[in-house]
């Protein structure tokens, strides 16, 4: 490795002070991987004549080093396969380097990746091509010696991961060929694809000797900490391997790149920022660990043996963690080395602690020791951001400040506005929804939820309209009602919260059978709108949009638990449960559902479908944020809320947060024309879909704009965010009679702030009620 003091100078950014609770360990059969692996790699041809390793490259990278650091407990023949594994993966992504992003030539390296689909059968025993190149060959052979005595479920979740590795080098790829660099949450989303590490959790299962349940495998909670290990592991990799990236490879898909390019700073800067995302995914695992998992047990009705299992696995992700910044720190592929800042308590390449540091704040020093650094766990980089997450109280902000937004496409509105106007009061008159102390006329009139529905579909017959304005209504009025009666201090709590929510499950029965009596004005109205939006649904549509709205209904629970906890989300958990929250699984049901006979159901897990849709709830959710922001800070004390997530995590103030906000939002916003124009076409001649289907996602994406757009109208438009009315609204709350809200207990009064205010957005077209 080169010595710090040479290389310093050539740095581009000084690396941060990173937050690394466990400390690394390592295996003691490192020795016998090194060796079992440089005999494999030459085996295989990787090394002499492949144009892309030499012997001397192998060693400097020194992947064996890797794996004892990151699978500390494995015995001598488990960390020689997974060293295997991981010399597979870092050669595959020189390899396609080399031969494919530095020519441009994306026909061959799609070929090349659709010849490695063979070599993943589901049945391990299954026969394999005869393979062409080394990373055909290396990939035959582990998959021989790894998938067998696995379950299917676990072979299903390694089979994707893999194959997102390999194939997400395309989006790279396609990048790098019209020097584009991503926006800071799309590159999240794709640098979990090609970055490998859910494909590293799946190594873990199998390293540790332990499955996770296929009961819990695809549980949020589950989700969440392979996420938070994947987003730490990609932003740290980004951080050492910036020079190396950028300066030597002309690579666009790096984490400091793009919040260099997002908020026009120093490299010093965006490497910062990184950083403290990397601090703020640990502390989200650590959340998640400590207080979904236990309820998930519960809720699963676990045994020991699978809560054993899930819990080893949850250690081999913090081993990873430490593990792989250590070999970070020592291997020679990527920068490492760097100045002593006096005072800074950062350390040299070596793994000491910079002078100045006091000495009790310093902990160990030595091999293994990168990760026991006191100060970085409890002072700036770790436990002032947690105590300010969890520090948030009502404030009075004043007037939401509405920037100008990028909005490029238009709104036209249904000639049946007026009529589903009048019809939406008398169905919330019939529901009771102007009834229980929280909605009332003149406050439900003001909200125009028809105004939205007529721009979302401007053709759709009034029955339709009148479903869809109906869908809004129902949907606001029950996440205004939640916080109020299950909130922090407020009625029964969290577990009347899910008995409510059991409740309401059971007003969507599948078979469309009379549902209980209705107990309140949201379980009355969702029995309404399930049986006229489900009645005309075949039963596999049915499931689709149940499905939608289990999801819709459990964010509501996520919420709540912030709430109990007062924590400020973590921003990328923030971003990704808003989509839920605002709806979208539901508007993202329907309209495939609209499609079930034109385009292939595997199409809408292509990277061009996730990103356009993503991106489109992304703009309209954070659009409604900006509006509520008075409501939410103010009137509610809500920590949902974007801006809030920004000022937290950025400590910064209102109109940075802002800023921040709606250049987003137009980033997302661009992103959207960009996979239209771009991206769809080439999806579309990858799958090879027929004229049919390429009309179908077209509409689609059509339907999406205008979905955006009537949302932008109805914002301006809507009586539910200015001061004014917000004042109007809490003076008359303050002054009527206090009412309780059933299902709440005897005597329970109806507190003064309303709810959080985000919507349900119907699906973007009047197909899925015809």
């Amino acid at each position: 490795m080169t010595a710090p003091q040479e290389n310093a100078s050539r740095q581009p950014f000084e690396l941060p002070e990173f937050y690394l609770p466990h400390p690394a360990r390592l295996n003691p059969h490192l020795e016998e991987a090194r060796s079992h692996t440089r005999a494999w790699a030459a085996q295989l041809g990787m090394l002499e004549g492949s144009g892309v390793w030499g012997p001397a490259d192998l060693e400097a990278h020194d992947y064996a080093l890797l794996c004892a650091y990151t699978h500390p407990e494995c015995d001598g023949p488990m960390l020689s396969l997974v060293t295997d594994w991981y010399v597979w993966v870092f050669f595959f992504d020189d390899w396609f380097l080399e031969r494919f992003k530095r020519s441009g030539d994306r026909a061959a390296g799609r070929e090349a990746l659709d010849r490695l689909a063979p070599f993943m059968p589901a049945d391990p025993h299954a026969p394999m091509p005869e393979p062409a190149n080394p990373v055909e060959a290396g990939l035959a052979d582990l998959w021989r010696r790894t998938v067998p005595g696995h379950s299917a479920d676990w072979t299903a979740r390694f089979t994707l991961s893999t194959r997102n590795l390999l194939h997400e080098s395309l989006w790279e790829l396609d990048n790098i060929g019209i020097g584009r660099v991503s926006n800071p949450v799309e590159y999240v989303e794709q640098r979990r694809k090609v970055g490998g590490a859910p494909w590293s959790a799946g190594i873990v299962e199998h390293a540790v000797g332990m499955e996770v349940p296929p009961a819990v495998s695809g549980e949020r909670a589950l989700r969440v900490l392979r996420d938070c290990f994947a987003d730490a592991v990609h932003f740290r990799n980004d951080l050492f391997s910036y020079e190396r990236e950028i300066g030597k490879e002309g690579e666009l898909s790096n984490g400091v790149l793009v919040l260099e390019r997002f908020f026009g700073c120093t490299a010093q800067e965006a490497a910062d920022q990184l950083n403290h995302m990397i601090t703020s995914r640990l502390q989200q695992f650590e959340s998640t660990f400590f207080t979904e998992l236990p309820a998930l047990f519960a809720e699963k009705g676990l045994d020991p043996a699978g809560i054993l299992a899930v819990l080893t696995y949850a250690r081999g992700l913090q081993d990873w963690q430490s593990g792989g910044h250590e070999w970070h720190m020592r291997s020679s592929r990527y920068m490492n080395s760097r100045p002593a800042r006096s005072g800074s308590g950062r350390r040299d390449g070596a793994g000491l602690p910079a002078a100045g540091t006091p000495g009790w704040l310093r902990g160990p020093t030595g091999l293994g020791t990168t990760g026991a650094n006191i100060r970085a766990l409890l002072g700036l980089t770790g436990g002032a951001r947690r105590i300010r997450r969890h520090g948030n109280v009502p404030r009075r902000v004043g007037p939401s400040v509405i920037p100008e937004f990028f909005m490029p496409y238009r709104n036209v509105l249904n000639p049946h506005l007026a009529g589903a106007r009048e019809r939406l009061i008398e169905w919330d008159r019939a529901m009771g929804i102007l009834d229980e102390g929280v909605w009332w006329e003149d406050k439900a009139r003001g909200y125009d939820f028809a105004l939205c529905s007529a721009g979302i579909d401007p053709q759709a017959p009034a029955e339709a309209l009148d479903i869809s304005a109906g869908w809004l209504s129902w949907g606001t009025y029950a996440d205004d009602v939640y916080p109020l009666l299950f909130g922090t201090g407020r009625g029964p709590g969290l577990a009347a919260a899910r008995a409510q929510t059991e409740r309401l499950r059971a007003c969507m029965p599948l078979d469309l059978s009379a549902p209980p009596p209705p107990a309140n004005a949201m379980e009355r109205g969702l029995a309404d709108l399930w049986r006229r939006t489900a009645a005309p649904m075949g039963p596999p549509g049915r499931e689709l949009f149940r499905t939608a709205m289990d999801r819709v209904l459990d964010s509501w629970h996520w919420e709540l638990e912030n709430q109990a906890a007062n924590r400020v989300p973590d921003p990328v958990d923030y971003l990704e449960m808003r989509r839920v929250t605002f709806g979208s699984p539901m508007t993202i049901a329907l309209a495939r559902m609209a499609h079930l006979d034109a385009v292939p159901q595997e199409v809408y897990a292509s990277s061009a479908m996730q990103s356009l849709e993503a991106a489109a709830f992304d703009y309209s959710a954070l659009m409604n944020d900006v509006f509520s922001y008075q409501k939410e800070a103010q009137y509610e004390g809500e920590l949902h809320n974007c801006l809030i997530v920004v000022e937290n995590f950025f400590d910064c103030d209102y109109p940075t947060a802002l800023r921040i906000v709606n250049d987003l939002m137009t980033a997302r916003m661009k992103q959207f024309q960009h996979v239209v124009a771009n991206e769809l076409p080439v999806m579309y001649a990858d799958y090879g879909l027929d004229a049919a289907a390429r009309a179908a996602l077209d509409r689609n994406a059509e339907e999406l704009t205008r979905w955006m757009a009537a949302i932008h109208v109805w914002h301006v438009a809507t009586k539910r965010y200015r001061e004014e009315d917000l004042e109007r609204h809490h003076a008359h709350r303050r002054t009527a009679a206090a009412g309780a809200l059933v299902p709440a207990p005897p005597g329970a009064l109806v507190p003064d702030p309303p709810g959080s205010g985000r919507r349900l957005p119907p699906a973007p077209h009047r197909a899925a009620w015809a």
